[in-house]
């Protein structure tokens, strides 16, 4: 049995601990904070609740996983799913609205031609059809196997089979990013907007990024979206339930302010009160510059592969938390995709870094039907996500715009509104400690390595990373399979591959 000290009690790290426990090991989690979670929390006011991380799961099949591996009862014993149907409502900007059937891509192409014409839905399903390969070719590589020793292979390699474009007189092209497949597979900006849309929610420049971020449409539209009741806080709590029957540790309110080495090996921590903790292994659920500071030194080697940027092209989430009086209307569809009348210039000024909210920023609206989010029936709670620059502080005038521009998603707003929360960067970069609220990507192949992010193991024997900027890279998913590599690793040893 080994002693594990893990920091942090996000979702990657507390799936690790749990993990790690079943297998016979010691944790004991330091969270810096007064709970758990890490970006699943939850903001809470006069009866209303509202998630303050992503509002609906994906890949619901990765905690099924994990809570089947950990003990007795399942997923759903402990928390209720619900199928979105349709998935998601988008409204153009030239005023269509489309409808997204939920886990059927047939319907979703037949939806497409209804609300489009023009052979919209066809090209849209031919779009997936080649999207399926790519996940076929990455899946295993990216998000169920530790990251390759020689992983300049997955920055050099585009799964995505783009379709040749040819026009007269000119030489071939393929497309090698989201924006270039849009124009030239799509050739609809409806249809590149709603390509576009996936990128950016992800936190992706979609004018670069590689085509095979085609997989974010792909598994959205092939495993469906999932309410969960009470909100994602719920299935952070669930995990933090499994990791206590687990006989894993908790030590909330204590900040982690040195990570302990032995002749070259990891060999515990040392808190804020002066806490020496001692440990076999460490688990290190934080973003690079944070860890990188508690050793005291680069983890990283010249030469590895580099997590995504915390700032610069990086992106951050802005959330505004409506609380309307009457009651959520019958028929409701959970979320709405407003769409940017001008989704270049919404990319130029996120992704260079511009202060403040786009002029014309595509919005995210969601409208869950759970009675525990709010003190009544004749309440509603509404969720507004958009993605900004990291460090963004939006004015009063930038949430006034937001809360207008909403109104398409949920008509008769204005004279429902309650009260209103904003949920900024700053507020991000607190519970998280990234830098300027910044938060992670998906890993991604091609693009040079840029979208990759640092193996889970480290130059250091004995420290390892977990967590959304460590691979396989940002989203709750994501978070959860990197649990996985990180338990694997540290109870099979570097062989550890994932590969089943």
């Amino acid at each position: 049995m080994a002693r594990i000290a893990v920091i942090g009690a996000g979702v990657g790290a507390m799936a690790a601990a749990a993990r790690l426990a079943v297998a016979g090991h010691e944790v004991e989690v330091h969270e810096r904070s007064d709970t758990y979670g890490g970006s699943l929390g939850q903001y809470r006011r006069d009866g209303f609740a509202f998630d303050t991380g992503p509002g609906l799961l994906t890949l619901p099949a990765v905690p099924r996983d994990l809570f089947l591996k950990t003990g007795r009862a399942a997923l759903e014993d402990r928390v209720g799913l619900t199928e979105t149907d349709p998935a998601v409502r988008h409204l153009f900007a030239d005023g269509i609205r489309a409808d997204l059937p939920h886990t059927s891509r047939a319907q979703v192409a037949a939806a497409l031609d209804e609300a489009l014409g023009g052979g919209a839905g066809q090209r849209w399903g031919a779009f997936l059809n080649r999207a399926r390969d790519t996940w076929d070719r990455a899946r295993r590589p990216l998000l169920e196997e530790t990251l390759w020793p020689n992983w300049q292979v997955l920055a050099d390699r585009e799964p995505y089979p783009a379709e040749p474009w040819r026009r007269p007189l000119r030489r071939e092209r393929r497309a090698t990013t989201l924006a270039e497949i849009g124009a030239w597979e799509l050739r609809d900006p409806r249809l590149a907007a709603l390509l576009g849309h996936y990128a950016l929610a992800a936190g992706l420049d979609p004018r670069t990024a590689p085509a095979g971020a085609a997989v974010l449409p792909y598994l959205e539209q092939t495993f469906g979206l999932w309410s969960v009741c009470g909100g994602l806080r719920s299935l952070a709590a669930a995990l933090h339930e499994r990791c206590l029957e687990r006989k894993v540790r908790f030590v909330f309110g204590s900040e982690v302010t040195a990570i302990r080495t032995r002749e070259g090996r990891a060999a515990g921590l040392v808190t804020a009160d002066g806490t020496r903790v001692d440990a076999d292994h460490v688990v290190a659920g934080v973003p690079p510059a944070v860890l990188d500071a508690l050793l005291g030194a680069p983890v990283r080697a010249a030469g590895e592969v580099q997590a995504q940027r915390e700032g610069g092209t990086t992106a951050s989430r802005l959330l505004v938390l409506l609380a309307l009086d009457g009651a959520r209307p019958p028929g409701t569809v959970h979320r709405t995709v407003v769409h940017s009348r001008a989704p270049e210039a919404e990319a130029a000024h996120v992704f260079g870094g511009a202060p403040g909210v786009a002029a014309d920023p595509t919005l995210t609206v969601d409208r869950p039907d759970d009675p525990g989010l709010v003190p009544d029936p004749a309440h509603e709670a509404v969720t507004v996500r958009l993605t900004v620059a990291p460090g963004t502080e939006p004015a009063e005038a930038d949430l006034d715009r937001i809360t207008a521009r909403a109104e398409a998603a949920v008509p008769g707003l204005a004279g429902r509104l309650r009260w209103r929360h904003t949920v900024t960067p700053a507020d991000i970069a607190r519970a998280t400690g990234a830098q300027g609220g910044a938060v992670p990507a998906p890993a991604l192949p091609a693009g040079g390595g840029g979208l990759l992010h640092p193996a889970n193991s480290t130059r250091v024997p004995g420290l390892f990373t977990v967590g959304g900027w460590s691979h396989p890279g940002g989203g709750l998913p994501h978070a959860g399979m990197s649990g996985a590599l990180v338990a694997g690793l540290i109870v099979e040893g570097p062989e550890f591959t994932g590969s089943t």
